[in-house]
């Protein structure tokens, strides 16, 4: 199974008591009671990759995490294991087989070198049993757990702990990150920067003992395949391959080709650093070797708080609703936030919720989201390029041409911050995320309402506005796994009303009493803007349930189609986003994040 044992001896008993004693499994128990157990219990180290045991096994032992970490993996039928959970330091594994007296129900790997205490059935019978306080935390322990696996709907990642910076050339200077990164940590515990020089030498319970003693331990590797870059790629819970983004894209010497990273998800991530602006398809050129890691793009001081924010699961994530004219209440939102010090680290949103969550991806400030919004649908007035409405009522021309004014030819995995924006997939009947590929044309099909704007068609698939699925992405955001998320629910309110009854359109003697009324009537545009959002209020209602910060500004007197309510709609916002921050809990994740 890959496990070695450490020979017995006084010190070593001595040494297991204390870092049990100090686990939250044991922490506080009678001492006669814990040297018992240590006494009982064998010191494993297991290193990384190799396997604790796998599912079908007879339950002979459960396991206590002294150091590092381990993964829980379970077989869904597919070539690949499923990752469901990841233990950490001072947590246990397999006393359920041992409590029920069944097969291991999942397989556990290390995910880096990792040392445990085993303690067999035999022992477990012997001491543990009869203890009732022990083994109601052990009960409570488990009950954690398969609350993790099952995805409790507001669970937070743990973030990782330890880091390994692998460089992929001399040519980044991975010093300065390092250092850089390594302050970014600081503001939420104690970091450590640990260099071969240092440590080349050392014994596994030297790192065990500097990853006790801080928070956050950083291990910088080398850009050739030694032995020390070895070690640090068994000890890290992330790994970060550095590159220069400028530079030819090219494979880590350091790393065996092709890597299955596929049973350690969100442990590997690829960071570009720039040296300037960020170069428009340097994201896609590196990323064609490695598609299924998360990418950051580091530019700026700021970059590095974020990045740290992310990695270590602070990461706060704004999701932006459709809503029209209605979603203009985002810029006031976003005001509000910034102005609180709370970090907007990834963004994500469906159709105006999209393009709005674009600018902000794309770093604009505040006034030039208010300028940039108020140019394109107040002064523009892109949605008066009327057609023959064999498809739509509108032609799309001049949305189009708006959205490639605001953004150009730029890729979405070049924006700075990590963005994402849904449409429906009228094809196969399920909503799309775009994550890659042209910024505009994906925000293009995010807006196109039904009957009002031609869809846009793309790989054989015809592709309309995201709220007619998904209006309120949380579940995509929450996916990402990278922290707190914040919705802002700009279609929350009822869309229009009407006075009188009516059927069918007058006949002509009734048509100017028709008019005069007609104000209070809905029109086409409406009808079919809200006919797009009204299959997603289910699911609406279900992702706002799942926020830690749902927002929802006041916006019943602004129709969804009248733009000219800009001003309107961005004080309700900043207003109510205001007052909802002043109630915020001191103890909430998004003050934790904010440092």
């Amino acid at each position: 199974m890959g496990q070695t044992p450490i020979e017995d001896g006084e010190t070593l008993r001595s040494d297991l008591g204390v870092l049990l004693g100090e686990t939250p499994l044991f922490r506080g128990l009678d001492a006669a009671l814990l040297r018992r157990i240590a006494a009982a219990a064998q010191w494993l180290s297991l290193p990384g990759g190799a396997t604790l045991f796998s599912a079908g096994e007879a339950a002979d032992a459960f396991y206590v995490v002294l150091s590092g970490s381990l993964g829980v993996l379970a077989a869904d039928g597919r070539a690949q294991s499923r990752f469901v959970a990841r233990l950490a330091a001072g947590e246990s594994v397999g006393e359920m087989g041992l409590i029920s007296g069944r097969p291991r129900l999942f397989t556990v790997v290390a995910l880096r070198n990792t040392e445990l205490a085993r303690i067999s059935s035999r022992a477990f019978n012997e001491v543990l049993r009869g203890e009732s306080e022990a083994m109601l935390r052990i009960a409570q322990m488990m009950v954690e757990r398969l609350a993790r696996v099952e995805g409790a709907p507001r669970a937070h990642p743990r973030g990782a702990y330890t880091f390994t910076v692998l460089p992929q050339s001399l040519e980044v200077d991975f010093a300065g990150f390092s250092t850089a990164l390594v302050k970014a940590l600081s503001q939420f515990g104690r970091a450590e920067l640990v260099w071969s020089v240092r440590a080349r030498t050392h014994t596994s319970q030297w790192f065990n003992r500097i990853e006790a003693a801080n928070d956050y331990v950083v291990y910088v590797a080398d850009p050739t395949p030694d032995r020390w870059t070895k070690l640090c790629e068994r000890q890290a819970d992330a790994l970060l391959l550095l590159a220069r983004a400028e530079s030819p894209s090219g494979s880590w010497a350091a790393l065996r080709w092709p890597h299955d990273h596929s049973l350690t998800p969100r442990r590997w991530e690829l960071v570009l650093a720039h040296d300037s602006g960020i170069e428009t398809g340097a994201a896609a050129r590196w990323l064609a070797a490695l598609p299924d890691i998360p990418h950051h793009h580091v530019q700026t001081p700021a970059d590095y708080a974020r990045l740290a924010r992310i990695l270590t699961g602070r990461g706060v994530g704004l999701v932006l609703s459709g809503g029209g004219a209605r979603g203009f209440a985002h810029i006031g939102a976003v005001r509000a936030l910034r102005e609180a010090g709370i970090p907007i680290d990834l963004v994500g949103g469906t159709s105006m919720g999209g393009i709005l969550g674009a600018g902000v991806a794309s770093r604009w400030s505040v006034k030039e989201l208010s300028e940039r919004f108020r140019h394109y649908f107040v002064e523009s007035k892109p949605l008066r390029d009327y057609t023959l409405p064999f498809v739509s009522l509108v032609s799309g021309r001049k949305v189009s041409a708006m959205l490639y004014e605001a953004f150009g030819g730029a890729a979405i995995e070049d924006l700075p911050l990590t963005f994402f924006c849904v449409s429906s997939n009228l094809t196969s009947g399920y909503a799309r995320v775009h994550r890659r590929g042209e910024l505009w044309h994906a925000l293009r099909a995010s807006i196109s309402v039904p009957g009002v704007l031609p869809p846009v068609v793309h790989g054989g698939e015809v592709l309309v506005d995201g709220g007619a699925m998904n209006n309120l992405p949380v579940d995509v955001m929450l996916e990402l796994g990278r922290g707190p998320i914040i919705g802002c629910d700009a279609g929350a309110d009822r869309a229009f009303a009407t006075r009188g009854d009516d059927v069918d359109v007058p006949l002509p003697w009734q048509l100017m009493r028709w008019i005069r009324a007609r104000r209070h009537l809905p029109n086409i545009f409406q009808i079919l803007w809200r006919t797009g959002m009204v299959n997603s209020n289910a699911i609406t209602a279900e992702h706002r349930g799942r926020t830690d910060l749902l927002l929802q500004p006041p916006l019943a007197e602004i129709d969804m189609l009248n733009w000219k309510a800009f001003d309107r709609a961005v004080q309700a916002g900043y207003e109510y986003t205001s007052r909802r921050l002043q109630a915020l809990p001191p103890d909430s994740p998004l003050w934790r994040s904010a440092g």
